[in-house]
């Protein structure tokens, strides 16, 4: 066959680095955020670790320093709920590091309140958080991009923008989440012809400092085995079980995917 595409491609494996590349991940400094920013300076990246705490960020700069000295990595506090910061952002990142093609908006917040007692300050703050936020970075990130024509966006959503969590009460959270999956699948849609994917990764129940912390707590002792029995693995995932995902998405193996969802959650929704 001419022009067989097998042959024509390059090496599997090769279609996976992404040496040469620059991203930068919001929330970067802990959680989720930090196993991503290792995950892409691992697979070749350079790096921008963008977070409110600008001494974690600096932290987790150093850890990716000493486990890939090739890669440069830079630590920027950034406001993501700031218009300005975040165009701002996006300058200081193509500054610094030449170029932006691998864009993560991760930073988020989460509350477990019972709706009926939910201030409305509350309930906007969460939503400018974790869906405003994600709409401003993206929109100031593909203004670049589709200069290049060519970017990757990734954004952090959720399994809960597929389902109502049980026992804890959570609507502002899942809302927004909801939103952020509605939205990719839109910006993914919209920017399609102009070289710039969007796509979005719906992490479960993930291991973190913060839920560690959690589930020593009497409330948290309460709702694991609520969450344990609704999950098919019956596990928690790690944070490095995200980390295959957001390279996946981030490489060239996935040039053909946009507005789509990876939901990485032992199960819990498939059922």
């Amino acid at each position: 066959m001419d022009n067989d595409n097998i042959f024509t491609s390059s090496n599997i494996l090769e279609r996976f680095s992404l040496k040469g590349k620059v991203a930068l991940v919001t929330g970067g400094a802990q959680g989720i955020g930090r196993g991503f920013a290792h995950a892409l300076a691992d697979a070749g990246a350079d790096v921008a670790v963008v977070d409110l705490n600008l001494d974690k960020a600096l932290k987790v700069v150093d850890e990716i320093k000493n486990r890939n000295p090739e890669v440069t990595a830079l630590a920027l506090k950034v406001d993501v709920t700031n218009e300005d910061q975040v165009k701002q952002m996006v300058k200081t990142v193509v500054g610094e590091l030449g170029n932006l093609t691998i864009a993560c908006n991760n930073a988020g917040t989460a509350q477990w309140v019972d709706s009926e007692s939910m201030s409305y300050e509350d309930f906007q703050r969460t939503m400018k958080i974790n869906l405003d936020s994600v709409f401003l970075c993206a929109q100031a990130e593909a203004n670049f991009m589709f200069d290049n024509g060519y970017g990757k966006i990734i954004n952090t959503a959720s399994m809960s923008a597929h389902v109502t969590n049980f026992p804890q009460n959570q609507s502002a959270y899942n809302i927004s989440k909801a939103g952020v999956l509605s939205l990719t699948r839109n910006l993914g849609a919209e920017w399609a012809n102009r070289g710039v994917r969007v796509n979005c990764i719906s992490p479960g129940y993930t291991r973190t400092a913060l839920v560690e912390d959690l589930l020593h707590t009497e409330i948290g002792t309460k709702m694991w085995p609520v969450w344990k029995s609704r999950i098919p693995q019956e596990k928690m995932a790690e944070v490095s079980d995200l980390q295959g995902a957001i390279v996946f998405l981030a490489s060239s193996v996935s040039d053909y995917m946009t507005g789509a969802d990876l939901v990485i959650d032992g199960g819990y929704t498939a059922w």
